[in-house]
């Protein structure tokens, strides 16, 4: 049940509960017990007119969140479907992409040229090697994270300031914007600190993200697109981003393939979103580059 469903439920019952106080007065009045409460009522019209109000700044949560898709881990199987309905739904995002797929999967130079021909589209690195999905190794050597990071510009055809984000770190290093990744214990922070910081000065901003659309070991998402829809309006209505009122979503290119209704699940995504009043934003203005 979304919020203004069970606001109205609420306020249903209150006004249920006010009736009945009001019969109840009735009969105490004819039995000569006296009026009705008049500190009583005043809560009651406070408690009202508090979850009318709820209500109401739900709607204007969601007309004032913006909200950042991005995508890592293209080109890929999925990462097709993601660029024709980004076009045909004419919203921003952000593609976080991986060298090394760009050498080596089918199509994988044709993908990312699309990507780059579409206005609306940021393709960013994500690494050449994806740390070989061996992060703590991957880290442990701050030189060749920097390397790494730089051969993926050549690959990726991008030049300094490259929108980025780390394999498997959710790290912010951006001109206005800092945040470490709260996965990882102090002992890791402390042996990694420095790469993200090395990173970051070879010319480098970077992303984290604020919530997940998960996917299992095969790429299919675990959430629908209904249940991530309503996980998203619960986040703004707490309000917990690393930017107040911008959320930036992660997804991974594998989840939409066609085996998954891919196409379809990120177009749904995106016109469910819209409905509800959200903004999408273009990454690059995520932050501001000056306090």
């Amino acid at each position: 049940m979304g919020r203004a469903p069970f606001a109205f439920v609420v306020l249903a019952a209150l006004f249920l509960f006010h009736a009945m106080c009001q019969f109840a007065a009735t009969i105490r009045e004819a039995a000569g017990l006296g009026g009705l409460n008049h500190r009583r009522n005043a809560v009651l019209r406070w408690l009202l007119a508090g979850i009318l109000a709820a209500a109401c700044a739900g709607s204007a949560r969601a007309a004032d969140g913006t909200i950042f898709l991005t995508f890592d881990d293209g080109p890929l199987p999925g990462t097709k479907n993601i660029l024709s309905v980004l076009s045909q739904e004419n919203v921003p995002a952000a593609m976080f992409m991986v060298g090394q797929h760009v050498e080596t999967i089918p199509a994988g130079r044709d993908l990312l040229a699309e990507a780059k021909a579409i206005p609306l589209v940021t393709v960013g690195n994500h690494s050449y090697s994806h740390a070989n999905n061996r992060y703590r190794r991957y880290y442990s050597n701050t030189q060749a994270v920097v390397a790494d990071m730089l051969h993926a510009n050549e690959v990726l055809g991008l030049t300094p300031i490259v929108n980025a984000r780390l394999p498997g770190r959710d790290v912010f290093r951006l001109p206005t914007v800092s945040r470490e990744d709260l996965s990882i214990n102090v002992a890791q922070w402390e042996r990694e600190w420095l790469d993200y910081e090395l990173v970051a000065e070879a010319g480098f901003y970077l992303y984290g993200w604020d919530f997940e659309w998960v996917h299992s070991d095969d790429g299919k998402p675990v959430q629908s697109v209904d249940h991530l829809v309503n996980e998203i309006d619960h986040l703004f209505q707490y309000g917990r981003f690393t930017q107040r009122g911008k959320m930036i979503l992660l997804m991974h290119d594998e989840m939409f393939q066609d085996q998954f209704n891919g196409r379809e699940n990120l177009q749904s995504l995106i016109r469910k979103l819209r409905d509800r009043g959200y903004a999408f934003g273009d990454i690059r203005n995520y932050a501001p580059s000056k306090l």
